[in-house]
């Protein structure tokens, strides 16, 4: 016997019961399960990270029951089920993938011989969220803007990159890479002066602050332009300095050494020769 979707919506029903739920889970609102929402999505990409993918059929399941918590708590305030949330999001997709589903159903089917190519798939996929925007309802009065509804909650990094490219499709971009990087040196530059300022008491830190965010966001451009993901590109290094720091770490164990008791030129040169054993496998 296998559970089923069905089997997981009764599990929450129960463990949300006021009176003989769990008194964690009864507790909970959607505010106060959003932390465990990005952990477990965090944890999900780690599995993929990793390659450890028995890990990671666990790790969609704690996914998949956010949702199914989120659902429970929206049929309870009667906003909407977990069966409405499917339909939803099938009927979106059906619509966003014209060149899937031609006449906008699920049971539609494409010419294989007569496919679209990707640029016109790009062009529709956009302009259809493009209208679903505009369909939706103002939460916030007053004018909308070609950059709304960019999630402010996602990491600084992610939601530069989707901003800059937002902004590229209206025309608002960089003819190609080489003014990017005549930016990167500038923000460098005052990057520099901020900081001396700041040094001297002639700046303050929020200056500092300001220009080093200023030149990330070059960075993201460069990624971008370079079709490259930040993202995973500082996932990559984070990794890297990781495997290095613990290959030092382990090196002066083998010789009976402390780490803490090593001068910083021993690090370094262990470091270096960490990267030149690295470089020859």
């Amino acid at each position: 016997m296998s559970y089923t979707i069905e089997d997981l919506k009764e599990l929450m029903a129960r463990l949300r019961d006021p009176e003989t739920g769990c008194p964690w889970d009864t507790r909970q609102t959607f505010r106060s399960i959003v932390p465990h929402t990005l952990e477990e999505a965090h944890e999900v990409a780690d599995a993929i990270e990793r390659e450890d993918y028995s890990n990671l059929r666990d790790e969609l399941g704690d996914l998949l029951f956010q949702v199914i918590f989120y659902s429970r708590i929206g049929a309870e305030k009667d906003l909407f089920s977990f069966d409405a949330v499917v339909d939803n999001l099938v009927r979106k997709l059906v619509r966003r993938h014209p060149h899937v589903f031609p006449e906008g159903t699920l049971e539609s089917r494409i010419d294989p011989d007569n496919r679209p190519d990707e640029a016109w798939i790009r062009e529709s996929w956009e302009r259809i969220k493009a209208e679903e925007r505009a369909r939706e309802p103002v939460v916030n009065a007053g004018p909308q803007g070609r950059l709304d509804g960019i999630a402010r909650t996602l990491p600084a990094m992610m939601r530069a990159e989707k901003l800059q490219k937002r902004a590229s499709r209206h025309g608002f971009d960089w003819p190609d890479i080489e003014p990017v990087f005549d930016k990167l040196h500038e923000e460098i530059d005052e990057l520099k002066e901020a900081w001396q300022a700041a040094r001297t008491g002639q700046g303050d830190e929020d200056a500092v602050e300001e220009e080093l965010g200023d030149l990330l966001f070059v960075c993201v451009n460069l990624a971008r332009f370079m079709k490259v993901n930040p993202e995973q590109a500082v996932g990559r290094t984070n990794h890297k300095f990781e495997a290095r720091f613990r290959a030092i770490e382990q090196a002066l164990e083998r010789q009976g050494r402390s780490f803490d008791d090593e001068t910083l030129e021993t690090l370094d040169e262990i470091w270096q020769s960490v990267k030149g054993v690295e470089k020859k496998s």
